[in-house]
């Protein structure tokens, strides 16, 4: 049977006071639904269903973006009228003989190997619930169970008895079950409760009636389907999914100095024997080699970072890559476009942008070079620039391999400095310079004997 998932995201989420819908809010810089779309691909989804409704055209923007690698139908709730409400305008697209998995875009981090469970218990014509127990059940939909141990039904807070609050197993709302059954009940449910809405969680008692299968399944941890209602739970949510990542990583021979203090929010992969300081954030999708060393407060976004290389304090890689034993910062900046051969070093306070710099090339000190091509072995003095836009168009610099150029210097594109060529300090190189010359460019100094300083008047 093929897999068909329906995510529920057309809540308005009040309680997060925010203009921006509560399943757009990010965990690990990616938005809780995103979390939720991936794991449906992970599952291999035929379809993945997502219902939105309150903010439904910034949610729509965002699936149009950035999911357009998955197979998705996105379906309008214009009414909210409860959970079976929601799962009703997606089943009509649903084959009859799939399993379709319901899915909530506000709980992110539910695992792919308790999902994949649950489907399995679906495809053997079982209806799947997950539930788990908590020590304060307290809104949650509680399991009501009979002699046998059995799933009979769900209750909801508001409607349950004095003993069925007592009940410590909940609901998550997480369920997966054949579609035919889904289709069969859904015209079934009834807004006769205290809230007004048709619950999805009504068709676990026809389930029961009708003598379907129901098997509960409960999930490693509680983090696993804990939803997010306001921005305490989403922090909460965040750390948690921050610890696990962390750990993941230590137990793969990665030195974390604290890993309270360390954020991964994308594809990251990291080899053994690299360390990370505290604060160092990731993002996007990073590729740290063995042996590296990051220091504090480093951020490193969509770059790759090779075997050897030291990344001192204070230092930010953008859509960067950077070779084997090169030596970074501390304050630099590497924006995109920028490539360090190996053993290349950007000091501190050097801004790079679009730039090759060749083997054992040095820019040292408070430089910026942007749109240019240094060979190997060039050295780059304190204060250089390149002059690489018109205030229109931008221009490229070249420097030969060995290439000196000393201190203060600018460096006027479009312009070649020559193999082995030297630039004298203080020049503004307007010209390109042979291989093995040297440029200098710069106002004659003048000194006047017998000069006196000004004097304030009385």
């Amino acid at each position: 049977m093929s897999l068909e998932v329906i995510i529920l995201a057309a809540g308005q989420g009040t309680r997060m006071k925010s203009k921006l819908p509560k399943v757009l809010h990010p965990i690990a810089g990616k938005p809780m639904v995103g979390h939720v779309i991936d794991t449906a691909a992970r599952l291999d989804a035929a379809v993945t269903h997502v219902v939105v409704g309150h903010g439904s055209d910034q949610l729509r923007a965002y699936l149009d973006s950035g999911m357009g690698q998955h197979r998705l139908n996105v379906v309008e709730q214009t009414e909210q009228l409860g959970t079976g409400h929601a799962v009703d305008q997606a089943i009509p697209d649903v084959a009859d003989d799939a399993v379709a998995l319901i899915l909530y875009g506000d709980v992110p981090l539910t695992q792919y190997d308790t999902l994949k469970g649950l489907v399995n218990r679906a495809r053997q014509q079982a209806l799947a619930l997950l539930t788990v127990d908590l020590a304060d059940p307290t809104g949650y939909g509680r399991i009501v169970r009979d002699h046998d141990h059995q799933v009979v039904a769900i209750v909801e807070h508001k409607d349950a008895s004095e003993a069925e609050l007592a009940i410590r197993e909940i609901n998550t709302g997480i369920l997966a079950l054949p579609a035919a059954w889904l289709k069969q009940w859904l015209p079934q449910l009834s807004s006769d409760n205290a809230q007004g809405e048709y619950y999805l969680t009504d068709i676990i008692a026809m389930a029961a009636e009708a003598g379907k299968p129901i098997e509960a399944v409960q999930p490693s941890c509680e983090q696993e389907v804990q939803g997010v209602n306001n921005r305490l739970q989403l922090a909460e949510l965040e750390r948690w999914h921050q610890l696990q990542q962390a750990d993941h990583w230590m137990t793969q021979g990665v030195t974390l100095a604290d890993p309270a203090r360390v954020d991964f929010r994308g594809d990251i992969e990291i080899g053994n024997d690299s360390s990370l300081d505290v604060n160092v954030i990731m993002e996007g999708k990073v590729r740290i080699g063995s042996n590296v060393s990051i220091g504090a407060n480093c951020v490193i976004k969509d770059s790759t970072v090779a075997d050897g290389t030291q990344i001192k304090p204070n230092s930010m890689l953008d859509e960067s890559e950077v070779g084997e034993n090169c030596d970074i910062g501390p304050f630099a900046r590497l924006r995109p476009g920028t490539k360090l051969a190996a053993k290349a070093k950007i000091g501190n306070f050097v801004e790079t942008k679009k730039t090759l710099v060749g083997e054992g090339s040095k820019i040292n000190h408070l430089s910026y070079v942007g749109d240019a091509i240094l060979g190997s072995g060039v050295n780059v003095g304190a204060g250089t620039i390149t002059c690489n836009y018109d205030g229109v168009n931008k221009f490229q610099t070249e420097i030969g391999d060995n290439a000196f150029i000393g201190s203060n210097s600018s460096l006027v594109a479009p312009v070649r400095v020559g193999e082995g060529a030297t630039t004298g300090a203080g020049s503004t190189i307007t010209k390109s310079i042979d291989d093995g010359a040297l440029g200098v460019a710069r106002g004659r100094q003048a000194n006047l004997s017998g000069w006196k300083r000004p004097e304030k008047k009385a």
